[in-house]
């Protein structure tokens, strides 16, 4: 992404439900670090799915207690 856009960053559980919405706002080029409080969700596989204007990417973590 060249320009500033919208980037969402959302976790889903393994059913594909939303867990998160960890950023969800117009942010510019550049690096970012985000926190992401687990200890409300049960151990397990989660998803991320990272938007960035036209770019998708999805990930897996595992939450482990």
């Amino acid at each position: 992404m060249s320009a500033a856009g919208r980037v969402t960053l959302k976790v889903h559980d393994i059913l594909g439900r939303d867990v998160a919405t960890l950023v969800n706002e117009v942010q510019n080029p550049g690096k970012y670090e985000v926190d992401f409080e687990g200890s409300r969700l049960p151990s397990g596989v989660y998803f991320y799915r990272l938007t960035a204007g036209r770019f998708t990417e999805v990930k897996k973590l595992m939450l482990i207690k």
